[in-house]
């Protein structure tokens, strides 16, 4: 549950953010210090929301939900659904959810920057969107090529995370020389070397991109670049994109954090995420294994080739 110092360090960022562009949480006054005295970022946190990335089109431009809209909103999102008892619109039932709740200050996009809350997608990025939707609806699942990197238990949330239904979870140890992030969905984890250390060669490429952070006052600074050309966000990507976060420890319960991503390939400018990381007490991880039971991508492949034959005998019983 988001404690109530979380709710009133999100009204306070709210107000300060119409004034400056640097959110007030930037210079944390949080004193918990590792032994060797860097800010303390360790335990479980969950990055779980049901506020959308971008805006939807509904709200009508609004930066923020009412209070009926929020209780409504998330009846619909974490109920079963009326007429097929215990089964979420999300595929499982409500046991195996984790999609968190609406922001604490009502906000209708994680989006900040721009103030549309919604991707800043140019031409060459609307037309890559469109053409990747295109192809998906033809080739469904030609061969598991052709099915998201979650689907071939490669990746899920990526990074930057985009939360989803389930396993939202982050959990962060340090070292005064590396940062550790276990992922909770397909269990990645993101070592990420602190301070002045060579980055990869730019042609060695990888799935989650290559990390390097630094310390500014009591905020960790993570740059993510490299992303291979396979690489699947929860947004669209290139081996152009360059990431930004920033974990900032405000109190006991709550990570402010914040990611920046900038692609001049894709989008007309840099483009922010704020949303606050809530600390889960006694959250235990357990193995994700998502190869050994993926019988969906069996199921994916099986169906689609059972589809084909059905058009390929209609097609031959047609008379000339």
């Amino acid at each position: 549950m988001i404690s109530r110092s979380t709710v009133l360090f999100a009204i306070v960022a709210l107000i300060m953010f119409e004034v400056i562009a640097v959110p007030v949480w930037a210079q944390s006054n949080f004193g918990a210090r590792t032994p060797w005295g860097d800010p303390d970022l360790q335990g479980v946190w969950s990055y779980a929301t049901l506020t959308p990335l971008e805006r939807s089109p509904d709200v009508d431009g609004r930066a923020f939900y009412t209070p009926e809209e929020v209780a409504a909103y998330t009846t619909i999102r974490k109920t079963d659904r009326p007429d097929r008892p215990g089964v979420d619109p999300g595929g499982y039932n409500s046991h195996w959810l984790d999609g968190g709740w609406v922001l604490p200050d009502n906000r209708t996009s994680q989006i900040v920057d721009p103030t549309t809350g919604r991707l800043p997608l140019n031409a060459n990025g609307q037309a890559r969107v469109a053409a990747r939707r295109s192809y998906r609806d033809m080739h469904p699942a030609d061969s598991w090529l052709d099915r998201t990197n979650w689907d071939r238990c490669l990746t899920y949330h990526g990074v930057p995370p985009v939360g989803t239904n389930y396993n939202n979870t982050y959990h962060i140890l340090q070292t005064p020389d590396v940062v550790a992030i276990h992922v909770e969905n397909i269990h990645d984890v993101r070592i990420i070397p602190i301070g002045d250390q060579p980055r990869l060669d730019d042609s060695i490429e990888q799935w989650n991109g290559d990390s390097r952070a630094f310390w500014d006052g009591d905020t960790l600074v993570v740059e993510t670049r490299n992303y291979a050309d396979k690489t699947e966000l929860r947004f669209l990507s290139t081996t152009n994109t360059r990431a930004v976060e920033r974990f900032t420890r405000v109190d006991s319960d709550t990570i402010a954090y914040q990611f920046t991503i900038e692609d001049d390939k894709i989008y007309t400018q840099s483009w922010t995420v704020d949303r606050p990381m809530a600390r889960l007490d006694d959250y235990i991880i357990y193995e994700y294994a998502c190869h050994e039971g993926n019988y969906a991508m069996i199921n994916i492949l099986a169906g689609e080739r059972e589809r084909e034959r059905r058009e390929a005998a209609k097609k031959k019983n047609q008379p000339e």
